[in-house]
């Protein structure tokens, strides 16, 4: 099975996005997921990751900040699995993304 990665799309301008980076990665690094943070404003990384978002929001409508995609295969025929949107306090975040995870897998 493909593994499964959760790209960050944010800003640095974002307040709730530096906010939640203090325990983002980590969490999802705990429940074995891939983490991949995307600043708009890091082009380049940007650039590689680009399509996964505007496969989920193809004219950027919509979008919390941060908005997490979870995504199978993000290197290859990408699936998104699902989405966490907007700033949440860490045990949220967690359970939100736990709860994700569970779905995927049933």
């Amino acid at each position: 099975m493909a593994s499964l990665t959760v790209l960050k799309f944010s800003s640095e301008d974002c307040g709730t996005c530096h906010r939640m980076s203090h325990y983002d990665a980590k969490v999802a690094e705990e429940l074995g997921l891939e983490f991949v943070s995307v600043m708009l404003q890091d082009t380049e990384t940007y650039r590689l990751y680009r399509k996964v978002l505007l496969a989920q929001y193809p004219n950027k409508e919509g979008m919390g900040w941060p908005t997490y995609l979870v995504v199978r295969d993000v290197h290859a025929d990408f699936i998104v699995q699902g989405e966490l949107k907007g700033g949440m306090p860490k045990g949220d975040f967690r359970q939100r993304l736990q709860d994700l995870l569970d779905a995927v897998e049933a």
